[in-house]
């Protein structure tokens, strides 16, 4: 009996569909995406099932999928025949491994250690024994948590003035979300404060003293928080007048002290060159040289006294005596000034009265 066209099409697909049943399927269907953190640990899923007609040898693959469809995929761990090979990908070595140490059981999954941001990508799993051929696409995210978050403040802290309150984290995945709150008195942010939850800046208007206390900033994404706090004082406006009179006065008072200083200084560096001028022509510890004229004529008086006393017998000798040796630089210098003691013949004999004039 010959079947109609219609049962014989739809007996065709439901042995075609018990012979799909009957191959190789990839059993770990429940998640495809991952979020994690940077420095943690994922699992990506691979488990599967076996069929009798599936006789060929056992290679598992996981394969990293650019997100430049231009690139090709790169392999990042094997088994095949018996061993695992996990050379191929430098960036996951010695931070990835199956986490069944037998795949032939069934469970190919993956275990990637110690998480970095530069691990977020598409993986995927591909499990092969002829002639049976499955795979499956993991998509991991690692995103990495808020750090190094440091509040500050923006503006004058003055009464009736804007100030204003920031919080930035040095790290942290996109999109960072900023909170603030107040941990000291009302505890509640004021009334005229305005938030923003994407800048992280929180505007308080008009400020005024009952703003003033401890702030904290709550900065926080998708895997973990980071929180940093500041201390807003407000104060009374300053009396800028008084400190720009009080500068002014500062300055003057200043520049007098040194300008008086400097005067000081060149005085006394002028006396002290004076004082070694005068040290060099006259010595004031030596005293006055003695008369050149009176030591001339002191000297020519002795001789003089000497004269009267000698007699004939002995005036041979002293005649002898140069008078041009007298210690005198005055007698020397004028001699013609200086009348001439040498004793004559007439002297002599008159003074001794032995010999008569002629």
């Amino acid at each position: 009996m010959e079947l109609p066209p219609l049962l014989l099409g739809a007996s065709l697909v439901l042995l075609c569909f018990a012979g799909l049943t009957r191959s190789l399927t990839i059993t770990s269907v429940d998640q495809s995406t991952f979020e994690k953190a940077q420095g943690e640990k994922v699992t990506l899923p691979c488990t599967f099932e076996l069929s009798e007609e599936d006789e060929g040898p056992l290679d598992i693959e996981w394969v990293l999928i650019p997100a430049d469809n231009q690139k090709k995929e790169q392999i990042i761990i094997m088994y095949s025949v018996d061993r695992v090979y996990n050379h191929y990908y430098a960036a996951l070595t010695g931070r990835m491994q199956f986490t069944n140490l037998d795949p032939r059981s069934g469970d190919g999954s993956l275990d990637i250690l110690n998480l970095k941001a530069a691990d977020t990508g598409t993986y995927q799993c591909k499990v092969k024994k002829a002639p049976g051929v499955q795979s499956r696409k993991i998509q991991l995210t690692v995103f990495v948590k808020p750090a190094r978050t440091k509040c500050s403040i923006e503006g004058s802290q003055e009464i009736g003035k804007d100030v204003t309150l920031k919080c930035v984290s040095q790290e942290g995945s996109p999109l960072l979300s900023y909170d603030w709150k107040r941990v000291s008195g009302t505890q509640n942010l004021p009334a005229t404060s305005i938030l923003n939850k994407n800048t992280g800046e929180l505007l308080l208007k008009n400020a005024s003293r009952e703003y003033s206390g401890t702030y904290s900033c709550v900065a926080s994404n998708r895997v973990g928080t980071d929180e940093c706090s500041v201390e807003l004082n407000v104060t009374p406006p300053i009396n800028t007048a008084g400190i720009i009179v009080g500068a002014i006065i500062g300055t003057v008072l200043g520049l007098s002290v040194l300008c008086s200083i400097i005067f000081c200084l060149c005085k006394k560096h002028k006396e002290k060159k004076y004082e070694k001028e005068v040290h060099h022509d006259i010595r004031e510890d030596v005293p006055p040289p003695k008369s050149r004229s009176s030591t001339a004529r002191s000297y020519i008086g002795s001789n003089r006294s000497s004269l009267g006393s000698m007699s004939p017998s002995n005036m041979e000798g002293y005649t002898k005596t140069p008078y041009s040796q007298v210690p005198s630089e005055d007698f020397e210098r004028a001699p013609a000034q200086t009348p001439s003691f040498a004793p004559s013949k007439y002297d002599i004999e008159h003074k001794t009265g032995d010999i008569t004039v002629v």
